[in-house]
């Protein structure tokens, strides 16, 4: 059976890629370059779905596909409306994903009776009407909360939910109760009773120490069974047998490891949403679990600072951003990482980072910068894209999607992924400045990834370290529980190996003090 999942927000942007991380958390981009709510991640993590940008829309982006229609006289002068025209531009955005698979779970963001998702709302009740019961189903996620003073679980914000759905003509198929905790069978009764639904249809979906384990939990309560029995599909028996075992790994770790990320928006880990899964991901390939230690880079004011901070943890990660605020905070971290030999991993911002602290630190280069920090930097080791030169418009101008790379026979990135062509996902509007690769290579600064073509430089390397390795990609969008990326996987085991090492010599120190 194939699947394949859509997700619609009701905001008006066209899509989430200009929103401050603070607003909506990360934006994820996919194989063909589309900027998309954080939800597809998840998508693409929980299956194995390859996802575009067909599966992401905003009302925003329904409205620009309309107005564009309508200036070109698609409408033949008709006065264009919400119904039709809105609701049947969104049907046609869910018809899109449908071609060569079985189900499609299309999910509409916000809160029932918001205004704004009203015209979604209405479209999937036409959906309804013009497919049929046997075709389609409405499963609704509500709220059962806890109320501690009571000291039990409160169904009227589902009742009224429900009471709200009912009001514009849908009739929820399934609910799915989230909770603190497990619904017991008396509770599903009554819920099922006042919705209208039979109890087998009440989903109970309680808190989970794991995300990973809400599969198992959803499948406990017959979740799946239910979606096969209304949309009379026939399937073989569940089989859950690799996730339980990834679940099993996960529980069980061998040792631990603790991360020290470095970035710009540490306040809401959302904004990183993607970047801790793949670590957690290379936790479980390497039976380790992760520590993650957030550290605000604009904390770390000087090289002492960072040493401070950083002293303690067994890998420093430096994810990617924009603007010019904690860069310099970045650096300290990096020359912490590179000076005492501590593995570390930059992802974007932090490959460029990393190429501009070398350039300080070891080509004597005292004011090399990026362009985006500093217009008139004398060093311009990184710089803006040649082909944005002149593009001020901030909304889907960057070199985004799945690019391929050349790997360096025997370099860092080459041993982690096992192959010299790769594909991985970009998300950037400055890269790697070509006129200072010989003066950085020659201070020992390894380009170990490039284009086929060789523009664009896409892996850094410093030289006699244990694991130092910076990528202008974005390969936490390619991480799964059950697929995890290889370079998450070494970079895991690299801190793995420090830990072990420093362990190792506390002993010996311990030693020579006494002595």
């Amino acid at each position: 059976m194939k699947v394949t999942l859509q997700k619609c927000d009701p905001y008006l942007n066209v899509d989430p890629g200009t929103m401050s991380p603070y607003q909506h958390g990360e934006v994820y981009v996919t194989d063909d370059g589309a900027e998309t709510d954080l939800d597809l991640g998840h998508y693409e993590r929980f299956t194995s779905a390859k996802l575009t940008r067909e599966n992401n829309w905003t009302t925003g982006r329904i409205y620009e596909s309309i107005i564009t229609k309508e200036r070109r006289g698609d409408y033949l002068g008709k006065t264009v409306q919400v119904i039709p025209h809105v609701t049947d531009e969104i049907k046609s955005a869910f018809r899109k994903v449908a071609d060569d698979v079985d189900v499609v779970l299309v999910e509409i963001g916000g809160t029932v009776g918001d205004i704004e998702s009203l015209p979604f709302l209405e479209a999937i009740r036409q959906m309804r009407l013009e497919m049929g019961p046997e075709n389609t189903l409405f499963v609704h996620l509500t709220l059962v909360p806890y109320i501690p003073a009571a000291g039990e679980l409160k169904t009227k914000p589902t009742q009224h939910s429900v009471k709200e759905m009912l009001s514009i003509g849908i009739q929820p198929d399934i609910l799915i109760c989230r909770s603190d905790r497990a619904l017991d069978s008396d509770l599903k009764k009554k819920i099922a009773l006042f919705c209208n639904v039979p109890p087998a249809s009440v989903i109970s979906a309680p808190d989970v120490p794991d995300i990973y384990e809400v599969p198992l939990t959803l499948a406990a309560d017959g979740l799946d069974e239910q979606i096969l029995r209304l949309l009379h599909l026939e399937a073989p028996p569940r089989d859950l047998s690799r996730w339980l075992a990834m679940i099993e790994k996960a529980e069980h770790p061998e040792g631990e490891v603790r991360i020290g990320i470095v970035g710009k928006y540490v306040q809401l880990q959302d904004a990183y949403k993607s970047l801790r899964e793949a670590l957690v991901h290379g936790g479980i390939a390497s039976r380790q679990k992760v520590v993650i230690e957030w550290i605000e880079a604009e904390e770390l004011d000087s090289p002492q600072t960072a040493e401070q901070r950083l002293r303690h943890v067994d890998g420093v990660l430096v994810p990617g951003g924009f603007g010019k605020r904690g860069i310099q905070g970045m650096i300290h971290a990096i020359t912490y990482a590179r000076e005492k030999k501590v593995p570390f991993f930059g992802i974007c911002l932090g490959m460029q980072c990393a190429t501009i602290e070398y350039a300080r630190g070891a080509c004597g280069l005292q004011r090399a910068d990026s362009t985006e920090f500093d217009p008139g930097a004398p060093d311009r080791v990184i710089y803006k894209l040649r082909e944005l030169l002149g593009v001020d418009e901030m909304g889907g101008t960057m070199r985004l999607g799945a690019w391929p790379c050349r790997l360096e026979p025997g370099s860092t990135a080459h041993r982690a992924y096992g192959t010299l062509e790769i594909s991985e996902r970009h998300r950037h509007r400055y890269e790697f400045n070509r006129e200072y690769e010989r003066t950085l290579t020659a201070a020992g600064f390894r380009i170990t990834g490039r284009t086929p073509d060789g523009t664009y430089v896409e892996i850094v390397e410093a030289p006699e370290h244990p694991w130092f390795l910076g990528c202008q990609f974005h390969p936490e969008f390619k991480s799964k529980p059950l697929e995890p990326h290889p370079l998450f996987v070494a970079f895991v085991r690299a801190c793995k190996d420090r830990r072990a090492a420093c362990a190792a010599d506390a002993p010996l120190a311990a030693t020579r003090k006494a002595e």
